[in-house]
């Protein structure tokens, strides 16, 4: 476990640097008043790859981690998913955005612009996410890192290319390089994929419901997580937007610490706690400890490196050390509660799951957004805590209390089968003792 967390751990920390380099170079690029609209834009795309394939990789890491042979039928309703719930996607959202960028400040973006973020950073990033799936579904770790790593290395060298070497200094330029660098890299994901077997493709209606639970909890979480950018972009400047921007893709980062932990101990929990929930609690508490460890060590570095950040950003974004500074602490926080919500997945109890997690953040989404227009940046901060807070509390409630009525039923369980095996050893010793109802009572 250890050594596969430490390649995980490397894979995603390799991802995670690759993408804040991504970002830095466009950041220096663009500029404040460009990158402003590329961070907005970025947040509706985060919400909208949630939704695309209505939670359908979930099945696909659960049932093929349980039974590799469902591998096939698993991965031809993920791909049909995709592909119909990303071709509603991107219409939607280009009207969306056209409808938004007229009512915010900023330079004007053309429609084909925010066509090709959106097929880029929703449909095809979904797709380069299943390929991940896949393989971490099938007990590959090694190649699963290797599809992030490759992903990252990808998105950088892109960025390279099109800011360094080619100049690119406009979002719609950007919107290009980015899309052909996401097609040629969702192509070399597929061609990976194609020996471990051909799809089946028909859509499993076993698995939507539980799919679109899953993928809400995402999705909500999504909109609570970019709600304030939204709410910031209606009152504070573009140039403000743009470091608050950067300050929240750098902690989407950091948190790549604790993902690539999840990433381990989710198939780990799907098979513990198979015969029940409790018998996977105790290493959720394991896990719990390791993942702490984890929330901190990222918020000491995080806090230490701030004030070198604009460095490496540009000095326009002024603002960036102290809201990183700020944000930082969140992360131990969800630490704590992503463990509890991987083991209710894990163990198919999706439906409590989806109700933490929706109802915490779309209280959460009303209460950041009321909290930034009345005092933001601290008022954001300070509401962020709050929520962070309470899904730890909430999370870890609801998990023990399932896990001791898991712990009852199976005690139950066994207490009844022994009451009854006695019943029936007496009846073959002594027939005369035991009635004839009693014994049939015993049989059932």
């Amino acid at each position: 476990m250890i050594v596969s967390y430490l390649l995980s751990s490397g894979s995603l920390a390799a991802a995670s640097l690759a993408q804040l380099v991504t970002f830095a170079i466009l950041a220096r690029a663009l500029g404040p008043a460009e990158f402003g609209p590329f961070v907005q834009i970025s947040a509706v795309t985060a919400i909208a790859v949630q939704i695309c394939g209505l939670g359908a990789s979930d099945c696909l890491l659960r049932r093929v981690a349980r039974v590799p042979a469902s591998y096939p039928e698993l991965l031809g309703h993920n791909i049909l998913l995709i592909g119909l719930s990303g071709a509603v996607l991107v219409l939607g959202g280009v009207a969306a955005m056209a409808s938004w960028t007229r009512m915010v400040s900023g330079p004007s973006i053309a429609i084909s612009t925010v066509t090709l973020l959106f097929l880029g950073n929703v449909v095809l990033v979904r797709v380069i996410l299943l390929v991940e799936t896949a393989f971490l579904g099938l007990g590959r770790v090694r190649s699963a890192n290797r599809s992030v790593v490759g992903f990252a290395t990808a998105r950088t060298t892109t960025a390279a290319l099109a800011c360094i070497v080619f100049h690119t200094s406009s979002l719609a330029e950007w919107a290009v390089w980015q899309f052909c660098g996401h097609l040629l890299y969702t192509l070399i994901g597929l061609m990976w994929l194609r020996p471990l077997g051909r799809p089946r493709f028909r859509i499993l209606h076993e698995e939507l419901r539980s799919g679109v639970l899953f993928s809400s909890q995402f999705v909500v979480r999504a909109i609570r997580s970019n709600v304030d950018l939204f709410v910031i972009g209606l009152f504070m400047p573009i140039e403000t937007v743009g470091s608050y921007g950067v300050a929240r893709r750098i902690m989407d980062s950091s948190y790549l610490s604790i993902d690539a932990f999840n990433r381990l101990i989710y198939p780990r929990f799907a098979r513990a706690s198979r015969d029940g929930l409790h018998l996977a609690l105790p290493a959720a508490k394991r896990a719990l400890v390791a993942a702490l460890g984890l929330g901190v060590a990222t918020f000491l570095v995080l806090f230490a490196v701030a004030p070198e950040l604009p460095r490496l950003f540009g000095r326009e974004y002024h603002d960036l050390a102290f809201f990183v500074r700020c944000l930082s602490g969140t992360v131990v926080l969800i630490g704590a509660w992503a463990v509890a919500m991987d083991l209710l997945g894990a163990s198919g109890r999706q439906g409590v799951r989806a109700l933490i997690l929706n109802s915490t953040n779309l209280a959460g989404s009303g209460l950041i957004a009321a909290a930034t227009w009345l005092a933001a940046p601290i008022g954001t901060f300070i509401a962020l805590y709050v929520i962070e807070g309470s899904l730890v509390v909430y999370a870890w409630l609801v998990l023990l209390r399932l896990a001791r009525r898991s712990r009852q039923n199976a005690d139950d369980t066994i207490a009844t089968a022994t009451v009854s095996g006695n019943v029936l050893d007496d009846a073959a010793v002594d027939p005369g003792s035991r009635s004839l109802a009693a014994v049939e009572e015993a049989e059932r």
